[in-house]
Parts: structure tokens; C-alpha cells; sequence
């Protein structure tokens, strides 16, 4: 496969990647820009690339450790403000599903990262428990686990499954 081959199977790719993305990012903002800096990685880093391998595993990692990398510097910042205030204000929908899926969202969002990273690989897009374990550098028993878990977590959060049942 050429370079340039390479670089329009990366363009078929985006919408994955913004799904991706928006599994580590709550804001649409934070999310395209965690997408571009993904596409600029891996085209600078295009000959890095092995063929025959997976495209977007390659590309799903590279996400994830430029998310845990924007992370481990966001822990060192100090913030100035209260952005929460802003995010209660909003009025959600009167129509019962609105408001489920704005749990649903919240129960997701509550999840530790490696929970919800797994929750978006597997259940979100579809990937393997192969590629997952790939993406998230585990073994495929931890993938298995971390869903389990997540899937438990997301139930009691939901008020569906009693903390005690789910263990």
C-alpha cells in the first residue's frame, strides 16, 4: 500500500475516530480537537505504519495515548473557575426518552476512563475483543473483565441492577 493510499484510508476513517474521541471528551470542541491531533500524529508518522496491520487500531491507539497523555498534563494544571456551573444550567428535554438519555449519559461519563475507552471500542464501534486488547495494550481476559465491570457499573448507576446483584 502506498503512502498516499494510506492517507485517504486515514480520511475514510474520521467518523470512527470522532466516535471514538467523543468517548474521552464530553465537549464536541475538545473532541475534534483530540481528532486533529491524532491526524496530524499519524500523518507525520505515516512511514511508522506497518502494512498489513490494522489501520484503525493503529490509529484508535494513537488517540488513546495522546488523550492519556493531555490527561497526565491536565492533572499537573491548576484551574481557575467553576466550569460545572455552566453544564447544570441547561434545560433537558421533556419527552421521557430525552431524559434517559441524558442518564444513560451521565452513567457513562461516571465510569473510570478505562471503562468507558472499553464501553466505546467494543459496544459503540463494533470492535473486536482482539482489537480492543490491541488498542488498549492488555490482554483480551482484561478486555473481557473491564466490560464486565463497566456493564455492572452502568447498570447500578441506571437504578436497573442492585449494587450487591451486580458484583
Amino acid at each position: 500500500m502506498t503512502e498516499n493510499a494510506e492517507r485517504a484510508d486515514i480520511v475514510k476513517l474520521i467518523p470512527a475516530l470522532r466516535a471514538f474521541a467523543r468517548t474521552f471528551c464530553q465537549e464536541p470542541s475538545d473532541a475534534d480537537d483530540l481528532v486533529q491531533e491524532t491526524l496530524l500524529k499519524a500523518l507525520a508518522n505515516i512511514d511508522q505504519f506497518e502494512p498489513g496491520t490494522r489501520l484503525k487500531s493503529w490509529l484508535f491507539t494513537i488517540m488513546r495515548n495522546s488523550y492519556c497523555t493531555r490527561a497526565k498534563k491536565r492533572s499537573r494544571e491548576v484551574l481557575r473557575g467553576d466550569d460545572t456551573l455552566f453544564d447544570s444550567a441547561a434545560v433537558p428535554g421533556e419527552q421521557e426518552w430525552n431524559v434517559r438519555v441524558g442518564e444513560v449519559g451521565r452513567a457513562f461519563q461516571s465510569l473510570p476512563d478505562k471503562y468507558k475507552e472499553i464501553i466505546a471500542l467494543i459496544v459503540i464501534l463494533g470492535e473486536s475483543y482482539e482489537s480492543a486488547a490491541v488498542i488498549c495494550g492488555c490482554a483480551v481476559g482484561t478486555v473481557k473483565s473491564r466490560l464486565n465491570r463497566a456493564r455492572a457499573r452502568l447498570s447500578c448507576e441506571m437504578g436497573e441492577v442492585d449494587y450487591r446483584q451486580a458484583s
